[in-house]
């Protein structure tokens, strides 16, 4: 449907003649437990005013029929008014009432209103998810974020179940004999489309309050709910969930000097949620792996905190100040992901925020900004379907890593000073990169416009590389760093100003090796002196980016790399050994470091590494650099000589630790390439493996029996008797995903039919399924290469976007390997890939950017494997 793509500029002139005052939602929710019933009926009442009276509009709404749309008191002809998603409007007045009537549909995708039929009792449960413009799958709307109104909810449910929105609940009514109620939810403050929500099922419920003795002398005071399906109540901990609720409602309130503005603060985890978790204000949908069905290690539950202090920080940073259009999704984004980590490192337990965004959200920014579709921070975004793509690690990840900088730049208090500023000059409006740049000039007293145009306006990874001379007796007569910062599509370079330290590290008395100094400067241009060094003795380790304050890629002198392949396992920071860390994979990624070195260098560092969750990322890379990067006659020898290096230290590690649930989850990662070890695999199913301590929970399990089918070394049957014991929806995932796996053609080919040529998967099956199939070797899977290809404009159209990238990016076939007398752009798939992109310059500018993406990946894994041949 062309017209579900709503440009910016249509969306600007509608902005420019309308203002929204309110909408009144009524959804009718009553046959949601008939798997027969499509969609469901729903009714949107709108007031708006006009600034041109007699100009026309028109209102989105995707639909299964729209059986009346009146305005102003006039009934419009719905064949004539109706024109596929949208719903045109003319002949406006200065005040305007519309009320549009017709069937929504249900969602098996997670966009719009999401049914799920939970297979361990039979239990039906919805929830919506809009971002970006999905609202308008729900309810007839104006789907743009500028576009603020007030919303009133009414939902009609069977009796027994829960069902919330962003208000308050201000009344239940039942209905006829009862088996059904009505439900309604008090107005909103003015917030966008995108943010309003309705969840509804027959949800496990607890709940808590928060309160704060406000500056006025008023008592602010804040209910707390938390919801989760009723079979996994069992497993539910919301006292944990509430806790850290508790902490960063504490933490902002401090932070930003604003009350929280959207009265009561509820907290869903549901199933088949594509997103970690979106910020409804008033009720936050988060993803239900966050229930800890199985043994959960610290890093999981940082990661949760995480994840509800970056939505907590979303109220302040998106709903009650929202960006005007998708070009400044980073308003909220990059703040939200840098607040996250702040108030979870500041507000809780976990110690270690900084460490897991350097070893996860920044490396997901370096590998999205070296991408050929990388972006500014700031974007365009001409349309919709640019905003669901620019969901990204530059968005996120990068934005935050900059605000990071900005931090540094001109300091924590005045970062917050204009934050406050910003929030109260902007509360419950739209705003654009401009007004921030104000509000920090304001706190700052500095011209931001330099920092804004480096920093948000460019892309890119800059690259800090010391140049350093010494003397005969080892002391510094020269350091120099350089920057290499070329602009991705003119090639020219645009150095940033970078705030950081250097730190120098030494061996101490305990031989570790530990920061004995460090200096702050500003790095500017292509060639920066560090005076200051000058004279001082050569440390064993020079680490550029020390405390990890700026966003670049790093390199190491001589010295220092070598002190690194031998001994980083030995550096007391965390945080600098994260820093190290990631530089050696980015070196892997630019065939500077080989993968043989990378891998025999985990080797070395993961027994040792003590963070549960550097130790994840570690094993997690050291797989990729095997698989990926690895020359393919030289990855059967290295992947063995890693896959036995796991299972000493699985044997090793302490009965009961994080580290072994970690080691014996890398253990069934790395034998789903590998049957070496399949007896201990199934001594770990069986019970006989002797591993003492180590609990073989249902998450385990399943992990397990993926490897065993990846290598044809378990049965369907005995899947099915898994499945057996376990009915739950992740049971079921495991299931598709290692029923799937098995290395036969028939099964790779009923797999790829369910994936690609039908439309009968949910997401998450159709993701297990795609996992499944992928798990095979070129002689199972090459054969579908050229079927991928004339599929693919297919595929896009028949199918929502997000179902659509799942199958376009999930099976690129990217797993490739290099050739000795064949250049990597010469691979037949990349050139598949050149010829599709040449013969279709017209297709979806979203499809397009996947496959630019996906051959850029597989070009980099050729010429780093072509590299060390």
């Amino acid at each position: 449907m062309p017209n579900q793509n709503l440009s910016r500029d249509e969306a600007a002139l509608r902005s420019h003649l309308l203002s929204v005052t309110s909408y009144d939602v009524q959804l009718d929710l009553g046959n949601a437990e008939d798997p027969e019933a499509a969609g469901f009926r729903s009714r949107s009442t709108i007031t708006f005013s006009c600034s041109e009276p007699g100009a026309a509009t028109f209102l989105d709404f995707i639909h299964g029929g729209v059986s009346s749309v009146v305005l102003n008191g006039t009934e419009l002809d719905p064949a004539e008014a109706v024109d596929s998603s949208r719903i045109h409007l003319s002949g406006l007045q200065a005040q305007n009432t519309v009320t549009v009537d017709g069937i929504a549909l249900y969602s098996r995708s997670g966009e719009g209103l999401h049914r799920f039929l939970d297979p361990a009792d039979g239990r039906t449960y919805l929830y919506t998810q809009y971002e970006p413009a999905d609202a308008r799958r729900v309810f007839a709307d104006f789907e743009q974020p500028d576009l603020k109104a007030a919303f009133r909810f009414t939902a009609t449910a069977p009796s027994g179940w829960e069902v919330a929105s962003n208000g308050v609940e201000t009344q239940r009514t039942p209905l006829g004999d009862g088996t059904l109620s009505r439900w309604e939810f008090a107005p909103t403050q003015r917030i966008s489309t995108y943010i309003t929500t309705v969840l509804a099922g027959p949800y496990h419920r607890a709940d808590d309050e928060w309160s704060r003795r406000l500056a006025d002398g008023t008592d602010l005071r804040v209910p707390l709910a938390a919801y989760c399906r009723t079979s996994l109540a069992e497993y539910f901990d919301p006292e944990n969930i509430f806790a850290v609720t508790k902490r960063g409602l504490d933490y902002f309130h401090e932070l930003f000097d604003y009350p929280y503005p959207f009265g009561k603060y509820d907290s869903a985890f549901v199933p088949e949620y594509n997103l970690g978790a979106m910020e409804n204000p008033g009720l936050v949908t988060f993803t239900e792996a966050y229930v800890f069905r199985s043994r959960a290690t610290e890093a999981q539950y940082e990661a949760r905190a995480n994840t509800i202090l970056h939505e907590m920080a979303h109220m302040w940073f998106g709903d009650l100040v929202t960006m005007k259009w998708w070009d400044d999704l980073w308003l909220k984004e990059s703040f939200a992901d840098y607040m996250g980590a702040l108030a979870v490192d500041r507000a809780t337990e976990f110690t270690n925020s900084w460490v897991s965004f350097a070893n996860r959200r920044k490396a997901w920014a370096y590998v999205q900004d070296q991408l050929p579709t990388t972006h500014p921070i700031v974007a365009d975004i001409p349309n919709l379907e640019a905003a669901k793509q620019n969901f990204d690690g530059i968005t996120y990840a990068k934005g935050a890593s900059v605000l990071k900088q900005l931090v540094a730049y001109v300091g924590f208090d005045t970062f917050i000073e204009a934050a406050r500023g910003y929030f109260r000059e902007h509360a419950f409006g739209n705003t654009t990169l401009a007004d921030l740049l104000t509000a920090l000039e304001t706190a700052s007293g500095r011209d931001m416009a330099l920092w804004s145009g480096r920093w948000l306006q460019t892309a890119g990874v800059p690259v800090l590389v010391p140049e350093t001379e010494t003397d005969d007796a080892g002391a510094y007569t020269s350091v120099v760093i350089r920057q290499n910062a070329p602009d991705p599509v003119s090639g020219e370079q645009v150095p940033r100003p970078h705030r950081l330290r250097i730190g120098l590290y030494d061996f101490d008395a305990a031989g570790a090796l530990s920061r004995i100094d460090s200096v702050e400067l500003d790095v500017a241009g292509s060639r920066t002196e560090v005076p200051e060094l000058i004279g001082r003795q050569r440390p064993t380790l020079l680490l550029l980016n020390d405390e990890d304050l700026t966003y670049a890629k790093i390199r190491f002198d001589d010295v220092s790399l070598a002190t690194l392949l031998e001994s980083l396992h030995l550096v007391a920071d965390p945080l600098a050994r994260a820093i190290a860390l990631s530089a050696l994979w980015n070196s892997v990624r630019d065939g500077i470091l080989s993968a043989k070195d990378y891998v025999r260098l985990v080797q070395r560092v993961a027994p040792a590494e003590s963070g549960a969750g550097v130790l994840q990322v570690l094993l997690d890379n050291a797989l990729s650099a095997i698989e990926y990067y690895a020359p393919a006659s030289r990855r059967d020898a290295l992947r063995e000589e890693f896959y036995a290096g796991i299972t000493e230290q699985l044997k090793a590690a302490a009965p009961g630790s994080d580290r072994q649930v970690i080691w014996a989850r890398a253990a069934a990662g790395a034998g789903r390439r590998s049957s070496t070890h399949n007896e201990l695999l199934r001594g770990l199913l069986d019970g006989s493996a002797g591993i003492q301590g180590l609990t073989v929970d249902s998450d385990l399990r399943w992990r397990l029996w993926v490897a065993l089918a990846a290598r044809g070394s378990a049965t369907r049957a005995e899947l099915d008797a898994e499945l057996e014991r376990d009915t739950t929806a992740s049971g079921r995932v495991g299931h598709t995903t290692a029923a799937a796996a098995f290395p036969n053609p028939e099964v790779k080919a009923a797999a790829w039919q369910a994936a690609v040529h039908s439309d009968g998967l949910s997401n998450e099956l159709l993701s297990a399924t795609i996992h499944g199939f992928n798990l095979g070797s070129h002689e199972l899977l090459d054969g579908y290469v050229e079927d991928y290809f004339t599929s693919l404009t297919e595929v896009w159209a028949g199918r929502s976007i997000e179902l659509a990238s799942r199958v376009v990016g999930g099976l690129y076939p990217g797993h490739q390997d290099a050739a000795e007398h064949l250049a990597p752009a010469d691979h037949p798939v990349v050139q598949k890939s050149v010829e599709w992109l040449e013969l279709h310059p017209d297709a979806p500018a979203a499809l397009r950017r996947i496959i630019i993406e996906q051959q850029d990946q597989l070009l980099r894994s050729l010429r780093v494997q072509a590299a060390a041949l």
